[in-house]
């Protein structure tokens, strides 16, 4: 594991503020602006990761489980959980806290995919992950069969 990186050295928390410019007619965000800031979040993981410019090339799953309304925050924890030659799928767990209650609600959750490129602008080699927890063994394993099943799909 020479060039293997700990699953914490990537690790992204970001935080959002949800104004009135990301909101619909009913005060909650469009769906698209939590996919936008995915997106961003997932991408830092993947740079820290490889130390190269990246790109996404899928969001498998996203999953909106719950509304966020105007004056929220929004907290995004993505991590690598998985690498393969030149790409890595990094989950993004979306969470919205209101302030007035303190109250916390698991709102969207994804998976992306996202590409290594070298100088060239073309795929290049990412670092393995050193998995510590049993937690990152599993993400890895789930990730693994995530990505063969992705592989099967893509034949069609």
């Amino acid at each position: 594991m020479g060039n293997a990186k700990l699953v914490s050295a990537s690790q992204v928390v970001m935080t959002q503020l949800v104004l009135p410019t990301h909101t619909n007619a009913l005060g909650s965000i469009f769906g698209g602006t939590i996919m936008s800031w995915i997106d961003v979040a997932a991408a830092i993981a993947a740079q820290r990761h490889s130390g190269k410019d990246v790109v996404t090339a899928s969001i498998d799953t996203l999953n909106f489980i719950a509304p966020v309304y105007k004056g929220w925050v929004v907290n995004l924890k993505a991590s690598v959980n998985f690498t393969s030659r030149t790409s890595m799928e990094v989950g993004v767990r979306v969470d919205a806290e209101n302030p007035r209650t303190g109250e916390v609600f698991h709102t969207a959750s994804a998976y992306t995919t996202f590409v290594a490129l070298g100088s060239n602008g073309k795929p290049t080699l990412v670092p393995a992950l050193q998995l510590e927890t049993d937690v990152e063994k599993r993400r890895f394993q789930e990730a693994k069969d995530r990505r063969e099943q992705r592989l099967k799909n893509r034949k069609f």
